[in-house]
């Protein structure tokens, strides 16, 4: 077979096969263009680009009138009303109303939601007793709830906070169910052939091989306990941001409503952030997937 030489030219010389060195990238098989499409550092670059042509997209077509300003208005007028918003004197009011409305019903669910997991997961006849019930109460929607919680509550604070730790319980419990039981099989067998107590067995291998599971729950949680706060607010309420947008919808300020969407999305992001650091801070010993990408 004929020797294969790299050079910078396609021409065969002496009956050698010639492979332009070109074609073979960067050494490693790789054209530099694909390396860096596949790189995860050109990914985060995308995002802000994607968000710009987005939103250019939409002004142009606010501005040239093909959809109702009234229906989707531009992102200029959107800005401006944001600023207006988070610029008026009650704005801090309902912000502090849906933030604590989240956060205290986040709680209760969070706590409710953790002992009731360990309860199910340590004793097989609670998990046959119990979980049916759990289950046939997630698939009610809770939205339609929210009625009987404000006759039962009141039109203040209490009825959402437990609509918000109504929506977010389950999903605690179940990741706290499901990490309870997700411990290695060898360590099990470890710590039982070191005559190591339940209580042992409990805290020193199940807790910290749930706590993953735990904090994923807490994660989606946090932004289901918003939502919890924000369907209360759309039913009855005397402050919060679900009662803006119900009030600006009405008026037909759309600008408005979209803006306190976003500001409900910022909340959102925040506490999502929150969890996500709490997460990296006492799960230390896991690398998440994009700490993975970057080291």
């Amino acid at each position: 077979m004929a020797d294969t030489k790299l050079t910078d030219s396609s021409n065969d010389v002496d009956g050698q096969a010639v492979v332009p060195a070109s074609a073979l990238g960067n050494g490693n098989g790789v054209k530099p263009w694909t390396a860096i499409t596949q790189s995860k550092w050109f990914g985060y670059a995308m995002v802000p680009l994607v968000f710009i042509v987005a939103v250019s997209i939409w002004e142009a077509i606010s501005r040239a009138g093909m959809v109702a300003a009234i229906i989707l208005p531009a992102p200029s007028a959107i800005g401006k009303s944001l600023l207006e918003l988070v610029t008026a004197p009650f704005f801090p009011k309902h912000v502090q109303a849906t933030l604590y409305e989240t956060v205290v019903g986040f709680l209760i669910a969070a706590v409710l939601g953790l002992f009731l997991g360990s309860i199910i997961s340590q004793f097989p006849i609670m998990r046959t007793t119990l979980y049916p019930y759990i289950v046939a109460f997630q698939v009610l929607p809770k939205s339609a709830l929210a009625p009987l919680f404000i006759t039962w509550f009141g039109f203040g604070v209490a009825s959402k906070v437990v609509m918000s730790a109504v929506i977010a319980f389950f999903v605690v419990t179940l990741n706290t169910m499901v990490g309870l039981e997700s411990y290695a099989e060898n360590e099990y067998l470890l710590m039982r052939s070191l005559q190591a107590k339940r209580w042992q067995i409990f805290t020193k291998l199940k807790v910290p091989s749930a706590l993953p599971f735990v904090f994923a729950g807490f994660k989606n949680g946090i932004t289901l306990a918003l939502v919890g706060a924000v369907v209360g607010e759309f039913v009855a309420a005397q402050a919060g941001l679900g009662l803006l947008v119900e009030v600006y919808n009405f008026q037909m300020k759309i600008p408005l409503v979209f803006a306190t969407i976003i500001v409900l999305s910022l909340m959102g992001l925040a506490l999502y952030g929150i969890m996500e650091l709490l997460d990296r801070k006492i799960v230390f010993w896991r690398t998440s997937s994009w700490e993975q990408d970057i080291l």
